[in-house]
């Protein structure tokens, strides 16, 4: 899966811009003010740099090295600092209570490492810490906007719901159609998923 990253990232520009996702920039007010932000599978980094932008002490986590080095020059361009590192979901795992945020935007997992990897990030969290989480919903199959081709990486609410059921508290649950413009990947009308959740106090 990393070599497929590289590869994808080793063209000039960025795949999905360097502009923030629309919802996370939407919710970001959740997030303490300098906040510890762990921001996995961010790519070339457009939503770490944002959230460093905003003064929150980040890290960035992906797969891929060309991604993580092209997050470094995004955040040098930028005049911030982001923490990188290099691991596999799949096994990759955060220490516990140490993040006031967890950000997940198009993180599409394998269903095999889905719920482990999910409840391994949730669990990073600090009491009262967020999960914010945008992603395809299997109603995108249909569309060329973006995505897996997959339908079992593409999540629904209930999957969502029951991946971070007795570890975080649902306070968003929602799928429904929005328009991107996210670079040349993710182009044009989608049907996502939403959902934050909040680590009890």
């Amino acid at each position: 899966m990393s070599h497929f990253w590289d590869q994808n990232f080793s063209v000039p520009g960025y795949k999905y811009g360097t502009a923030p996702n629309t919802f996370l920039a939407g919710q970001a007010h959740r997030i303490a003010a300098a906040g510890k932000v762990l921001v996995p599978g961010d790519g070339e980094g457009r939503n770490s740099v944002w959230l460093a932008q905003q003064g929150c002490q980040v890290t960035a986590m992906d797969a891929s090295e060309v991604g993580l080095q092209k997050a470094l020059t995004l955040a040098a361009e930028r005049g911030v600092a982001v923490q990188t590192v290099w691991g596999d979901l799949a096994e990759w795992a955060p220490a516990p209570g140490q993040f006031d945020a967890v950000v997940l935007i198009y993180v599409h997992l394998p269903e095999p490492i889905r719920l482990g990897a999910h409840r391994r990030l949730a669990a990073a969290l600090r009491p009262g810490g967020w999960l914010l989480l945008e992603c395809f919903h299997p109603g995108q199959l249909a569309r060329s906007s973006g995505g897996p081709k997959d339908e079992s990486m593409l999540y629904t609410p209930a999957m969502l719901d029951a991946d971070f059921a007795g570890l975080l508290e649902p306070e968003m649950a929602w799928d429904g159609e929005t328009l991107l413009s996210e670079g040349p990947g993710h182009q044009g009308l989608a049907h996502v998923t939403r959902w934050i959740g909040r680590m009890p106090r």
